[in-house]
């Protein structure tokens, strides 16, 4: 339009949307916080997390490994079992996810606490 100041173009910031691009996914900020208490055998994370499937679980956790922010570690047994843990950069998320699940207790309606067991 004639003699209207054009706005420049605005973009979604490359962190967030980077950041997005791998938290966005379902079930990583979950699997995220169960490793931020410590490491975790992938039985184990699997029972904490309800709903998600081996499959998916193995997917998310080398998507995780391949951004740097999980270790996969094999204990050779017997029996093999394989753990899991947050690298330094993983751990360095815990404020961050911390202030989210903070924000989320004070703005979001829904259930609290854990959920039963059947």
């Amino acid at each position: 339009m004639e003699g209207s100041r054009e706005e420049p173009c605005k973009q979604v910031d490359l962190g967030m949307t980077r950041v997005f691009e791998l938290f966005g996914k379902r079930w990583t900020g979950l699997i995220v916080s169960v490793l931020m208490q410590r490491a975790v055998h992938f039985a184990e994370l699997r029972r904490a997390i309800p709903g998600i499937s081996e499959r998916m679980l193995s997917d998310r956790l080398t998507e995780l490994a391949a951004a740097g922010l999980v270790v996969r570690e094999v204990d050779a047994g017997p029996p093999l079992r394989v753990a899991y843990r947050l690298t330094e950069a993983g751990a360095a998320m815990e404020p961050a996810l911390r202030e989210l699940g903070r924000w989320a207790e004070k703005h979001l309606p829904g259930e609290r606490g854990c959920p039963e067991r059947g």
